[in-house]
């Protein structure tokens, strides 16, 4: 076996791979700056949009609100009691208001119709949750009315008392609205209704 020697005394040295070397890390580090700039400009530019989209929003919130009390000004102190306790009726989503629907038809006489309910307040006596009802009916027996109200009395869900009456007279008919004051306490015993059954009686009750 031969080992071939260089046995020049200036041996062969490559110089221009060295400057390619640094050539291209240059050049890489230079994209790299390039990149990382337009990235953050990029950035710092989105950053300002997004700071200004925050602005206006804050600016509409603060006009919303300014109008929103602007509005409560203008209403009537019923009408604010009506809105509290519409507010009330759609935060309280553990009351079950189909049932309440169901309790009240259960006890009501085939002479009387329900024309309205309205919902004064939702509260809770200890672990129960009660509503305060303005409920109104309509009926041309008025025995048949007050024996409902005593059926709803002795239910042990319903605490009913008579607040007026008001006699209607049509070209074929005449019978009397009669409004009342209830207390509803639901049974225990079953599942609460959804949040969508608010929706189902608020239409019931309007018809």
């Amino acid at each position: 076996m031969i080992t071939k020697l260089n046995l020049a005394t200036r041996p062969f040295r490559n110089r221009t791979l060295p400057y390619l070397i640094a050539l291209l890390f240059l050049t890489f580090a230079v994209s790299g700056a390039v990149l990382s700039f337009a990235d953050l400009r990029t950035t710092t530019a989105e950053n300002e949009i997004a700071k200004s989209d925050i602005g206006r929003m804050e600016e509409e919130v603060k006009g919303l609100k300014g109008r929103g009390e602007l509005i409560q000004q203008q209403l009537t102190p019923e009408q604010r009691n009506l809105l509290v306790a519409a507010h009330k009726l759609v935060a309280n989503k553990s009351f079950g208001w189909s049932r309440l629907f169901a309790d009240v038809e259960s006890l009501l006489p085939g002479s009387v119709s329900v024309s309205r309910i309205g919902v004064q307040n939702i509260y809770k006596d200890g672990d129960k949750t009660k509503a305060e009802l303005e409920f109104s009916v309509l009926s041309r027996d008025y025995q048949s009315v007050v024996a409902m109200i005593d059926n709803m009395n002795n239910s042990g869900t319903f605490q009913a008392e008579l607040r007026g009456q008001d006699l209607q007279k049509t070209d074929s008919i005449t019978y009397t609205e009669y409004t009342l004051r209830l207390i509803y306490t639901p049974r225990s015993g079953y599942s609460p209704a959804a949040s969508s059954d608010v929706a189902q009686t608020q239409g019931a009750a309007q018809q």
